[in-house]
């Protein structure tokens, strides 16, 4: 597959399909995310301009049943593999 069939990555994206930032057409493709020169495979959701990243706080739950996020601070890189 070639890069010029898939989309751009944006700036601010979710796995959450309530999102507004969930974009379906993105999930297509394997992509990856670095955050401070580590790839990570457990992010949820992530802003490039603003440096940051959610992943859930291990096995902490809402009740509602979604998973407590934390918002971590740093260089976020996305790429598709």
């Amino acid at each position: 597959m070639t890069d010029t069939t898939r989309p751009e990555l944006p700036d601010h994206l979710s796995i959450d399909p309530r999102s507004p930032h969930f974009v379906a057409a993105i999930f297509e493709h394997d992509i990856g995310i670095r955050f401070n020169g580590k790839e990570r495979a457990d992010v949820e959701e992530y802003c490039i301009s603003e440096g940051w990243i959610k992943v859930p706080a291990g096995k902490t739950v809402d009740r509602k049943g979604n998973p407590l996020m934390l918002k971590l601070k740093g260089k976020v890189e996305a790429f598709y593999k």
